[in-house]
């Protein structure tokens, strides 16, 4: 089992995978290139996990507001595309993730956005990366497999094998 935390949010992942924190100090190019909060390794595929946070103290009513008024306005996801595209091309330097797909996870814990809202953020999020390539000539292997964009609520009916839940700073 291995526990990704970013927060107050806890990611529990069963099974045999290999996970990092890239965003952090060790990333080295914070300066020019945007990172995904986590990069999971899977037997089959890679996980590019972004984690955004807007409910959790201390923020405040008008800071949830405001990332409610980015994420309508397509804003989020050019920086969710940003991020993504950055790392991405980070591990391809690197020798890393050339073999398997990756998907790409987006973890918005904020209760008061709908469904239909995620979803909306998703497509627009996937046409922004673009997933599979110019229409005429799909690329032979994307460079994002799947794109998902979840709340908490979503990611663990989606994903109950990776549950995430809200924890407090001492646990």
């Amino acid at each position: 089992m291995t526990v990704l935390r970013e927060g107050h949010l806890k990611i529990t992942l069963n099974g045999e995978v290999a996970a990092r924190k890239f965003d952090g100090a060790d990333h080295g190019l914070s300066h020019c290139m945007k990172a995904v909060d986590f990069i999971v390794e899977f037997s089959d595929r890679y996980w590019f996990i972004e984690c955004k946070d807007p409910q959790t103290p201390p923020a405040t009513p008008k800071a949830r507001a405001a990332f409610v008024r980015e994420f309508q306005s397509g804003s989020l996801a050019s920086e969710l595309q940003r991020k993504y595209r950055d790392s991405f091309l980070y591990e391809w330097a690197s020798g890393r993730g050339d073999d398997k797909p990756v998907d790409y996870l987006v973890l918005i814990a904020l209760n008061t956005l709908t469904e239909a809202a995620l979803l909306a953020n998703r497509d627009d999020l996937a046409r922004k990366l673009p997933c599979l390539g110019p229409k005429e000539r799909p690329w032979p292997r994307p460079f994002v497999r799947n794109c998902l964009v979840f709340d908490i609520e979503a990611w663990n009916r989606h994903l109950p094998e990776c549950p995430v839940r809200r924890v407090t700073e001492d646990h």
